[in-house]
């Protein structure tokens, strides 16, 4: 009498290619599987290319995050009831504050001008941008549902005001993967400033590790602990294939495990970025002219670090990178975040980050990569129609403007608006969660079917809510 758990297992395909012809046809096997031109990459790499929903009109991200909260009112939603009334009392209800410091009206301090065949009026402040304003979509009616920068940080990042919850960065690499196996799917490019809530904003929250976001410092040595210290690569090569036995044996014994896997994957790709990562940081094959349409020889250092970032960025969309996000630089002021002294720190702000932005848009068009690159510009909200002390403003994230371009946006348009004062959306309210909805449909993905189990229900980037924003799609 047997025991079943003594009877031999039918061979498996596997086994039996292991087994007959010593093992040659394994080997030819493997080879394939491995071959990018038969499928790409292992099963088990968290990060292989998936096949979207649909047909995708993106393939990759740039998240330009203006930390802070731009004034909607001083860059591209120009209002003339503000000079009109300047230094008078609003002749509206206002709700509290962050700082509940409600003074009179305050005019903008720049001009608007008119630009493109779409007439689209943006602030002295974007001379540049400006230039592009028939490639982008315009959104003058977005929301928020927080005032406080952590919470908002980390609602427009994960659609939660809350600590620890899937970046949008890591939620796009959860859905489509990497088309890069030798660098990380979601990058996040330091300029000098992590905003209010920290690394958190980039966190992979309950999805493995794998996805989470990949800080990179500036300069030539962006990641720590990435030089070799084995000079003899023959010796580094025995420790990886000692650490992959080990880790095959920890899998083996416990299953499926997402942790495992995760680290497994993480080990590989650090192996690999040894050499991809002091490659994609080094500019010496760009040219002189392109670093000058970034911003390189500015005198000003903040334009300086930023035009790195964005050209740094480019080269990662080259690569297959698929989500990066460029953080601000430091200006000598606090981010985006004008409470007092309105003039001079966006003007600073401005300065830094208007010819890089500029730049990238004019070198993906030229190399034919904004045709399938999403860029978005964004601060966490807006800022108040009225001073906060003489000539400050305050948080406002009852509308404000963001603006996207690229993959399958329709350029030239202004979508929504605010009253007339700018301070409450009136047409078209555009919440977080439709931009992260519009964000992955531009990407082949519904974001209704994008989800994770955890804590006993199906999590998604939208929650259960969003809508795609149709009309401002080709």
């Amino acid at each position: 009498m047997h025991c079943n758990q003594f009877l031999e297992s039918p061979l498996t395909r596997r086994q039996m290619l292991m087994q007959c012809a010593n093992g040659f046809g394994a080997v030819a096997l493997a080879a394939l599987l491995s071959d990018p031109a038969y499928g790409g990459v292992p099963s088990t790499d968290p990060l292989a290319p998936r096949l979207p929903h649909f047909r995708p009109k993106a393939n990759n991200v740039i998240f330009l995050f203006m930390d802070g909260g731009p004034s909607q009112l001083d860059t591209f939603d120009p209002k003339p009831r503000l000079a009109k009334e300047h230094g008078q009392p609003i002749k509206m209800k206002v709700p509290p504050t962050q700082f509940n410091n409600v003074g009179t009206v305050m005019q903008s301090p720049w001009k608007f001008r008119h630009y493109g065949q779409s007439g689209i009026p943006v602030s002295d402040l974007f001379p540049n941008v400006a230039r592009f304003v028939d490639d982008l979509a315009v959104v003058r009616s977005m929301v928020s549902n927080f005032s406080v920068h952590t919470n908002a940080n980390y609602f427009i990042h994960s659609g939660n005001g809350q600590q620890g919850r899937p970046s949008m960065g890591s939620w796009v690499t959860y859905g489509l993967g990497s088309q890069c196996r030798n660098l990380p799917g979601f990058v996040v490019l330091d300029s000098g400033l992590i905003p209010p809530g920290g690394l958190d904003c980039f966190n992979n929250g309950f999805l493995p590790a794998s996805y989470q976001g990949s800080l990179f410092q500036r300069g030539d040595n962006p990641l720590a602990d990435l030089k070799r210290n084995e000079t003899d690569s023959r010796l580094q090569q025995s420790k990886m294939s000692l650490m992959r036995k080990l880790d095959r044996e920890s899998l083996r014994r416990t299953g499926d495990d997402d942790k495992i896997e995760s680290a497994i994957a993480n080990y590989e790709l650090a192996f690999r970025m040894q050499t991809a990562v002091p490659e994609v940081v080094n500019f010496k094959g760009e040219s002189a002219a392109t670093k000058a349409m970034y911003g390189f020889d500015e005198k000003y250092s903040p334009t300086q670090i930023f035009a790195r970032q964005c050209l740094l960025a480019r080269r990662l969309v080259e690569r297959g990178v698929r989500f990066i996000e460029i953080l601000c630089p430091k200006v000598g002021g606090d981010r985006w975040d004008q409470h007092s002294n309105l003039r001079d720190g966006h003007e600073n702000n401005a300065r830094a980050v208007d010819k890089p932005i500029a730049g990238l848009l004019r070198d993906l068009k030229g190399r034919g990569l904004l045709d399938e690159t999403l860029v978005i510009w964004a601060g966490e909200f807006g800022r108040t129609p009225m001073a906060q002390g003489s000539d400050g403003r305050d948080h406002n994230p009852f509308g404000f403007t963001i603006w996207l371009t690229g993959g399958g946006v329709k350029g030239g348009t202004i979508h929504g608006a605010t009253d007339e004062y700018g301070y409450f959306v009136v047409d078209k309210k555009v919440e977080v969660y439709d931009l992260h909805a519009t964000m992955l449909h531009l990407l082949g993905i519904d974001h209704k079917r994008l989800t994770y189990r955890f804590g006993g229900r199906d999590m998604r980037l939208t929650d259960v809510h969003g809508e795609v924003i149709k009309e401002i799609l080709v």
